[in-house]
């Protein structure tokens, strides 16, 4: 039998039934003043749209939130959404899970990818002249 996940010693359910403020003063420092600073427009119209997503998904359907706001900390009510984030070229579907509690959206939307050089071209350098043609 799997163990149940708890954060800080509470499980999810007990964390969805918590007020905002008692969940805001569990999280980590960085987290809980950004929160305590109160929500930003875009951050608040993005609860909003997953508020409304989650009452679609309860009715059937499979709602897509897509947003550019990676600064928002992922809170309880969050948990079970699949969110697109924007990496800076295009959405990425992030899965919410109980782990990512506490983290911020943008991590798990990576923004640069492993560099992979192809081979030199014409006039690069000397030393790339000696190169074997295919």
């Amino acid at each position: 039998m799997p163990k149940e996940f708890t954060y800080k010693g509470f499980t999810v359910e007990e964390l969805r039934q918590m007020s905002m403020d008692d969940f805001i003063h569990l999280l980590p420092s960085r987290q809980r003043r950004s929160l305590l600073r109160g929500l930003p427009n875009e951050q608040r119209i993005l609860i909003e749209k997953l508020r409304e997503a989650k009452r679609e998904l309860e009715g059937g359907k499979k709602p897509v939130v897509k947003t550019h706001c990676r600064d928002i900390v992922i809170l309880p009510e969050m948990i079970g959404m699949t969110i697109l984030v924007h990496n800076g070229k295009e959405f990425t579907p992030v899965e919410i899970t109980p782990q990512k509690i506490g983290h911020y959206l943008g991590e798990y939307a990576i923004t640069n990818k492993k560099v992979v050089h192809g081979t030199p071209g014409i006039g690069a350098s000397k030393s790339s002249m000696y190169v074997p043609l295919k």
